[in-house]
Formats: structure tokens, sequence, C-alpha cells
């Protein structure tokens, strides 16, 4: 969870996101090193067909930035003139309502991409008139894409407040259109025709172009890395040995070396060099995603194994990669397989703001040798060896889990075990009370027991956490193994994380609410909330925010971040539990849980298991609570 919601943190996050992002900005690449990957900035992530990214695409829609990029064919259609009012905001588009034989039209050209399988033109639309008649259309308006009518209103259809109106536009996916409003008067007897929050969106999951298994699958890591002094630089080796579950061959993978966003590509945190059972290409996506093209392509169920020298270097700071004084966290360092489905590679850019993160369920087998003074908390269950002279082996495995993270430093640790038997350790830095790390312990034992009787067991043997008041981010998860402040709260929440991102997985960049409303709401339960209300304190930013936009939208209105995907999302779900009762809501993400163990979530596999668990039509209630998918 980048970012627990802690409002007083929020400045600072802004702060530093801004100065992550300006120490990124793309530079010349450096000359070629022998047996080292090229940095290419100019390199595009690849896709093998179109992808649906959940969109947005009509500018403007509420009226309130002015006229553009809306064409009107007189001054004023689009207004705040007293007579009429606004759906929201303080502007709105007046059509008509002269009483004498006039045309308004307002337009809008949009280009509606491809890939995905709905498209869907909404708009509210308020419709009052003079005209006594209940039967003859005097007055109309039409609703047009390019050339064709969508729907046509009348003064039939007056009402007395606004209506949303929805039309599917897919067909006229991946072409560039103009969206028109055309209103005709007849000679006499005034009709207007009032519309507002236009809107233009793309949902509906991707129309796969091929097949759609994910792959490469069965991910097992082999990692053998040796530290310096300080647990600063980490050298070594990894492979990665897969299986194409896919019916298309695959000829290529994609290493993520996430953590080159915190640095530059001419002096990157992460080092991959040497690389055997494949040919390196060029570095992309700012550095952080490496094409290997396999010697021959793998078939549906062939296996294969690359590997490659590592070099890691920790940057100072306390962040999820990072260290803070002496204490480090190594958390996304290393290389894992990018994932290929129907809409082809998955390299979406890293996010400072929340997580791009989207793997499978992999093994780990991770040997770290490292100066006795220093503790290494991992994902896993860990065996510590003596080592050479002064030095000791952790031996760190991990079965299922979707990423590997650690920490090295010279914590203190205290450990317990919950009452259903999970063996827990908290690792503190200094200046953490000992009251402070008792207390997380005790608030670790009573959440991991309380989310595994809600949605299944934990299955990662033990939990590590490390507790640093320094974290600006709030906190962090990843399987086995957390960061958090001294924070009741914000523990339990990303205790919560083991089951909604690492047991049930999602793609984190793609759809960010599948854990972080999922994990917010059962931290909710877990402290004993009911989110009594808190929807009715919903106020939507425009017409384009979403529970289930993705983290390129959040990126761009990072300020409504925690506020839509933690507080709107969670409430969401606490109305879903009022709408179907406490029960059914509780063997619906139990039963939820356990079809997808281990397995990738999806927003409409999740609503067509909450309609499978409900008596009523659920349509109205994603519409209002703005969930897509």
């Amino acid at each position: 969870m980048r970012a627990t919601p802690h409002k007083a943190f929020a400045a600072t996050m802004t702060a530093v996101a801004a100065l992550a992002t300006a120490a990124l900005l793309p530079a010349a690449p450096a000359a070629a090193a022998p047996n080292r990957t090229t940095p290419a900035h100019q390199a595009a992530a690849p896709r093998t067909a179109d992808a649906c990214t959940p969109a947005q695409v009509v500018a403007n829609g509420g009226f309130e930035s002015g006229t553009s990029p809306w064409s009107q064919s007189k001054t004023g259609l689009i207004t705040n003139r007293t007579g009429e009012s606004p759906h929201a905001g303080g502007y709105f588009a007046w059509l008509n309502g002269v009483g004498s034989t006039h045309t308004d039209t307002l337009s809008q050209s949009v280009t509606i991409p491809s890939g995905c399988s709905t498209a869907t033109l909404t708009f509210w639309l308020h419709v009052d008139t003079a005209e006594r008649t209940t039967s003859v259309k005097y007055d109309t308006l039409t609703a047009k894409i390019g050339s064709t009518t969508l729907a046509t209103y009348s003064n039939l259809d007056k009402n007395t407040g606004y209506v949303q109106k929805s039309l599917d536009v897919s067909a006229f996916a991946g072409q560039t259109v103009t969206v028109a409003f055309t209103g005709s008067e007849d000679s006499s007897l005034q009709t207007s025709f009032v519309v507002d929050d236009v809107a233009l969106d793309t949902s509906g999951g991707t129309v796969p172009p091929a097949d759609s298994t994910r792959t490469p699958a069965t991910p097992s890591y082999t990692v053998s890395l040796s530290s310096d002094a300080n647990g600063f630089v980490w050298t070594g080796h990894e492979t990665a040995s897969f299986t194409n579950a896919a019916a298309t061959p695959l000829s290529e993978v994609y290493l993520r070396l996430w953590d080159n966003y915190h640095g530059t590509c001419q002096a990157m945190p992460i080092s991959v060099s040497n690389v055997t059972g494949g040919t390196a290409g060029a570095l992309s996506v700012a550095c952080t995603a490496l094409k290997i093209t396999l010697p021959a392509p793998l078939n549906q169920g062939q296996s294969a194994t690359i590997g490659f020298d590592l070099a890691i270097t920790v940057p100072s700071g306390a962040d999820r990669f990072g260290h803070d004084g002496a204490f480090s966290n190594i958390g996304n360092a290393l290389p894992v397989l990018a994932v290929r489905d129907g809409a082809g590679w998955h390299l979406d850019p890293y996010t400072n703001n929340g997580e791009s993160f989207y793997s499978l369920a992999s093994d780990f087998d991770v040997t770290l040798d490292h100066p006795t003074g220093l503790l290494v908390p991992a994902t896993g269950t860990s065996v510590d060896t003596p080592g050479t002279s002064g030095r000791t082996v952790t031996r760190a495995t991990a079965a299922k889990v979707r990423d590997f993270a650690w920490g090295a430093g010279p914590f203190s640790k205290i450990s317990g075990t919950s009452s259903a038997g999970t063996p827990i350790n908290i690792y503190s830095v200094s200046g953490i009370s000992a009251s402070d790390a008792q207390s997380m312990l005790t608030t670790a034992k009573t959440a991991i027991d309380a989310h595994a009787a809600r949605f299944g067991a934990y299955p990662y043997g033990e939990l590590d956490a490390i507790i640093d008041n320094n974290y600006w981010f709030g906190g962090m998860e990843y399987p086995g193994f957390v960061l958090d402040l001294v924070s009741t709260t914000a523990l339990t929440h990303e205790i919560g994380h083991q089951w909604f991102y690492g047991i049930v997985g999602d793609d984190e960049y793609t759809s960010p609410w599948l854990d972080e409303s999922f994990t917010d709401y059962a931290t909710d339960l877990a402290l004993g909330k009911t989110g009594t209300n808190c929807w009715n304190s919903v106020s939507w930013a425009s017409s384009a925010e979403k529970i289930t936009n993705s983290m390129a939208y959040w990126d761009a209105n990072s300020s409504r971040y925690s506020t839509v995907v933690y507080g709107y999302g969670k409430c969401a779900l606490h109305d879903l539990r009022r709408q179907l009762g406490d029960t059914a809501m509780a063997k619906l993400l139990k039963d939820y849980a356990t079809s997808h163990w281990y397995g990738v979530s999806t927003t409409a596999e999740f609503k067509a298991a909450a309609q499978a668990a409900s008596s009523t039509d659920l349509t109205a209630f994603w519409t209002q609570h703005r969930i897509e998918g």
C-alpha cells in the first residue's frame, strides 16, 4: 500500500514524489559496457495488441472549464445563467428554450481507444417545456456520434430534474468521431434541453486478440547474494525458471527492474549482467523493463530457465527501497518476470503514488550472506547458519508469493505467536520504544487472526514487520513482510494486504481498488468499524473520477487517490454489505478469496460474484458507486 492515507504525510508525499520524478527525467543513454544491458529510453513498452486501459475521453464534460473543446452553434449555449440549474458544479449546456423555429448544436471531437469491449456515452438531461401535448413530439434533441443518431428525446420527455442517459458506443472503438447534441424547436412554445456532465467511458476489460492465459506461469526464482558491511550493496546471481501456459508461443520474456526508478539509467540501483538462457535486449520504461529473447520460442507447456548476475545498491532514504541510517528496506529489488496475457506484455511505469506491481504467484529460494551484526528479516521462512568469519547466511524460502523483500540492519527484535499459531517478528529501528514495539506485536497478532478468520488461513509461515516512524508513505506490504509506522490502523491494513494483493492477486496499476479498497474494508472490520453513513459524504471531483480508475489516472490526480480508492472504495463495500446482508457479504468475500487463492482477481469477476450472491439487480449499485469494468 503506497500510502496508507495518513493525512499528516500528504504534503511530504507529494514533495518527495515530485523530486523523485525530477530525478528520473530521461538523459542520454550511456555507451554499452561489455556484457551489460543498454538503456533505451526511446524503446516504448511493447504490446502485442491494443490493451484496454479504462478511460474517460470527453474533455470538460461538466462545462466548468470554459467552452473548449466544445463547438457551439451560437455563443452562450454553455452557461450559468438563471432560468435553469446545473446537475453539478456551476455550469451546464442549455439548448433551445426560444419558443420559435430554432436549432442549437453542441459538439466535440473525441478519440475512442481500441482494445476495450465496452464504450459508453453518458450524460445528464433535464427537459422542461411549455408544450401541453402528451402525444406529439414538437421539439427534439438528438444525440449523435459521427453520422449515427444514438437517441432522440423530445418535449414528451419533460421532467422535474435531471435523468442520466447511457448509450452504447462500443462499435466506434478505435475511431476519432464527433459527439454532438442537436436541439430543434418548432414555431411556438419553448422546450429547453439542458445537458450536463457528459462522459464517454471505455471499460469492460480487454478484447483479447489471442490466448488470454497469463504467462509465463509457475515462476521459480533462486537467488544467492552477499552484502557489504552495511547491507547497502548486494551482489550475486539469480535464476528464473518458468513455463509457457499459453497457446501462443513465447519468444521472449521481460524482467521488471522496478527499483531503477530510484536512480537514473546512468546510475542504476539494479544492474543485470551476464545473462544466460536468452539474449538481453535494451532496457525500456525508464530502465525498469529488460527484454530477454529466448533461444527458441516456447510452445504451450514447455519450460525454460534464464540466469544473470545481479547487483543491488540501496539508496539513502526511509523508503520501501532505501536505507534510513543503518537500517535498509529492500523491496522490489529482485528482478521478477512481467506478465503477458491477451492484452500483451504488462509493462506499466513505476508509480511512487501507489503500486505498479503485477506478478504471478511464484516460489523463491533466497540465500543472503551478510555480517552477523545485521538482522535480515525477509519474505518466507528464514533459517540462519554460520558463514565465514563474522558473517551469517540467512536462507529464506517462500512458496506461492508474488514478490520477495527483505531488510538489513541492527534492528531490535521481539517475537510472539498469534492465537491461531502464526509466528510474528517485530523489527524496530532506533528510536522505537519497547512499549511501542510490544504494542505493534499485539496488533499484528490480533490482525492476522482476524483477517484469517474472514478470508482463509494465513499461508506464508511467519510474518515479519519493520517498524520505523520515518516512513513518509505510512506503510508498505510484501508477502510475509511489511513496513509500517507505529500505528494500529496502518499495521492492520498492511497485514490485510497479505490476502488482497498477496493471496488474491490483481494488476495493481490497472485496478488499485482491488487491493486497497478491499484491504481498507477488511481493516475496518478487524477494528470493529462498520462504515455507517460513510458513503453520505462522497463528493466526486469530476465525471471522470471512478473508484475503479487506474494508477495512470491517480498519478495525474494524486490529491484524490486516498480519498477515492481507500475512502470511497471501502465505503462502497460497506454499502454492498448492507445491501446483501452481513452473512451473505462475509460468505461472498470468503468464497471469492478461496476461488482466487494464488490467482488474479478482476473487477468484472468480483462484480459477477457479487451479483450471484444478490437477489436483486446490482447494476444501479455499480453505477451509483462508480465501479466499472
